[in-house]
């Protein structure tokens, strides 16, 4: 017998007082039922703490920590997920909505599909005002039995918002989870991927809000990006753009190496890497060769936090000399889901 709920729900917020009670209410309203909110305010300067409060004394599903600083979005993510007591997770975001069937339809294909790893949703894109904007149909090959074509979708091909879905906590807990190098997201969902399939119900259940306070209008370059991740990355001496990109690089390698792969297909995701490192350091190749744009799977945690001081040296021209091609292409900041807290 389960002694907590099945699934939980990890809400990493900052600064969320705008969104947050509207995406707590989606969360709460959801039909299946059995599950845990676990809220993380993240030190948050407005009214996050009060509404959170507030939801507490509403409904015992849920459970709130406030971090004693800004510990970053990242470590912020981790330490929800730590908290985790539940066989599947997911990370929501304090803006974004869910339709009321999405956790269960999202349940059900785990339960008709034990080899499928994540289950997830078409995404829409809405308004400040919760106003579709956009319906984006997921394009990514996911559902590959095969690991090195879930790898190379994952690589190369655009949109996929999978870092929110439904996934099981003991495959997540495989993983190195959230890191603050550059496109740190975007490795864990690959990770997450090497391990299994992911199931992908078609209609729009996720809302993602694209607003004027998005993370990544006020983290224009890949340093203050993984300073929001973690402000330690603000240094720029222990953690000069050359590091955040070869780490960025050396996670897929570690996500290759760690996960549970026949030897043939090992080798096989080693090859398309060097093919896809090769191809982001050629002048121009990054952007035609499947730069990802809107919904690109694993772009950058939402969290609005200030540019670390001193951080107006253009990163870009930094990067230059980090990467070949980097200026061109990754040193642009990625228009996709940024996460929360």
């Amino acid at each position: 017998m389960r002694a907590g709920p099945r699934l939980s729900i990890g809400l990493p917020v900052y600064n969320g007082e705008k969104y947050l009670a509207q995406s707590i209410d989606a969360l709460l309203g959801q039909s299946y039922e059995d599950f845990e909110l676990i809220v993380c305010d993240n030190a948050s300067t407005d009214g996050t703490a009060e509404i959170c409060q507030r939801y507490l004394k509403q409904d015992p599903r849920i459970r709130y920590y406030r971090q004693p600083r800004n510990i970053g979005s990242s470590p912020n993510h981790n330490f929800a997920f730590a908290q985790a007591r539940g066989e599947l997770f997911k990370w929501a975001s304090n803006d974004d909505l869910y339709a009321p069937e999405l956790m269960e339809r999202c349940i059900e294909a785990l339960d008709e599909y034990p080899d499928v790893v994540l289950a997830h949703s078409w995404t829409a894109l809405i308004d400040g005002s919760g106003a579709v904007t956009e319906k984006i149909e997921y394009p990514l090959a996911t559902a590959s039995p095969r690991a090195p074509e879930r790898f190379r979708s994952t690589l190369y091909a655009k949109a996929g918002d999978d870092m929110y879905g439904v996934v099981r906590t003991n495959v997540l807990r495989r993983t190195a989870l959230q890191a603050s190098y550059h496109h740190a997201d975007r490795t864990i969902t690959t990770e997450v991927a090497l391990h299994g399939p992911f199931y992908q119900v078609q209609d729009w259940l996720y809302f993602r809000r694209d607003h004027p306070d998005r993370a990544e209008r006020s983290c224009p370059t890949v340093r203050t990006r993984c300073a929001n991740l973690d402000p330690r990355r603000a240094n720029r001496l222990r953690n000069p753009v050359v590091r955040l990109y070869a780490e960025y690089l050396w996670g897929y390698v570690s996500a290759i190496q760690h996960a549970p792969l026949p030897p043939e297909d090992r080798h096989e995701c080693y090859r398309d890497l060097a093919r896809w490192a090769f191809s982001r350091a050629l002048p121009g190749r990054a952007r035609r060769e499947g730069e990802p744009g809107p919904g690109s799977a694993g772009a950058p945690l939402r969290q609005m936090s200030s540019p670390p001081p001193g951080d107006q040296l253009d990163d870009q021209s930094e990067a230059a000399h980090a990467m070949p091609g980097a200026a061109r292409g990754d040193a642009q900041p990625a228009p996709g889901p940024t996460g929360n807290g």
